[in-house]
């Protein structure tokens, strides 16, 4: 099969998952970096069918994991070097967002049709690990991108059936350093790749270097209004703002918001510290929020799903160098914070903070 028929095949794999969960497959991910050096990474967790009950979960040095194999939890065993906070999903410790102490940050990003993992051999279980138990493998185990890089040569990442979906979890995975290096972990065809990420973007599928070569369809795009044409006797100036970005992809399929992360992460205003990036990553974050019923597709859910007000459940701010995460949810778009550097991270015990107190919108009157 050559590799036109690979892609095709693989995408018509992509539209029968969405056919078959009707969910809103939508994350996306980007990078900042302050002009002093302040490094940011958030994200957008869209998920439309149901509500994934996140928690903002505190893992503490010495908290004992143990990998997941076909065969139950007989795969690999490690003890955390390093505490961290993750946003963790369906009330379980699994974890779809992360840093670290030292400011290691790793996101999940759905992956369907393209993830094809590693062969499970039970002969290799001690070395053997699953999709969701990466985010906890490489936060509690590492605090550089290099340390990821040779760690992840020489774990066997498998496929496990997810109780909630009936199929694996089909992912890849964005991580993020102080430094603000970045890479993109991958398994196509069984295989593991790495690929850089200068520009600190990710969406979902295809596979990330695909984006990448995407992007020369848009070397137009520019931030700069266009000048006024003269065709014969007649002049043309644009209509208002904006007429560099003419031809920007606006839908939300996993392209589309790729181009567009990274057109707004280019283009961003300079940045002075962690605090103004924090605010422009949210502005950012905030072109992708998917309502309801908008982007899932034939035989979806459609925009009534119990205690749900949007297919984007959270987005999130990690501040890498000051060690601080920012979040605001789907029921209250008032930012929240978690001072990572000042947690206690010894105990025995996953802590948890709940993201919403209250279900709804907080308000400040300003009534006189």
């Amino acid at each position: 099969m050559n590799w036109k028929r690979l892609l095709v095949a693989k995408m018509a794999c992509a539209l029968v998952i969405l056919g078959v969960f009707g969910t809103a497959l939508a994350c996306t991910g980007i990078r900042l970096v302050a002009n002093n050096g302040e490094t940011v990474y958030g994200r957008s967790m869209e998920w439309g069918a149901f509500d994934l009950q996140s928690r903002v979960a505190i893992i503490p040095r010495g908290y004992p994991f143990t990998g997941t194999t076909p065969d139950g939890h007989n795969g690999k065993r490690w003890i955390a070097k390093y505490g961290f906070v993750g946003l963790d999903m369906l009330g379980k410790d699994i974890y779809g967002d992360g840093m670290n102490e030292n400011g290691l940050a790793v996101g999940l990003f759905y992956h369907p049709g393209y993830a094809e993992y590693e062969k499970y051999d039970s002969e290799q279980a001690e070395n053997t690990i699953t999709a969701v138990d990466v985010v906890a493998f490489l936060l509690t185990q590492f605090a550089t991108i290099d340390e990821v890089k040779r760690a992840m040569q020489g774990v066997r990442v498998v496929p496990v059936v997810e109780e909630a979906l009936g199929i694996p979890v089909q992912a890849h995975w964005m991580i993020t350093d102080s430094t603000g290096t970045a890479i993109v972990i991958e398994y196509l065809g069984g295989e593991l790749h790495i690929f850089e990420n200068p520009l600190g973007v990710i969406t979902n599928a295809p596979a990330f270097d695909w984006h990448l070569i995407n992007l020369s369809n848009y070397v137009n795009l520019s931030p700069v209004a266009l000048p006024p044409l003269q065709m014969g006797s007649m002049d043309f100036a644009p209509l208002g703002a904006g007429s560099g970005m003419i031809g920007l992809p606006g839908d939300f399929t996993p392209p589309s918001r790729f181009v567009r992360a990274v057109a707004w992460t280019q283009t961003a205003r300079p940045l002075a510290n962690a605090n103004e990036t924090v605010y422009e990553t949210f502005r950012i974050l905030d072109n992708f929020n998917l309502p309801l019923g908008s982007a899932e597709g034939s035989g979806s859910v459609g925009s009534d799903v119990p205690d749900m007000r949007s297919s984007t459940i959270w987005t999130t701010a990690w501040d890498l160098s000051g060690r601080k995460l920012y979040f605001h949810t789907q029921h209250n778009r008032r930012v929240r914070k978690v001072d990572v550097d000042r947690l206690d991270f010894s105990g025995e015990s996953i802590r948890h903070i709940q993201m919403d107190e209250e279900k709804q919108q907080d308000i400040k009157n300003l009534t006189p």
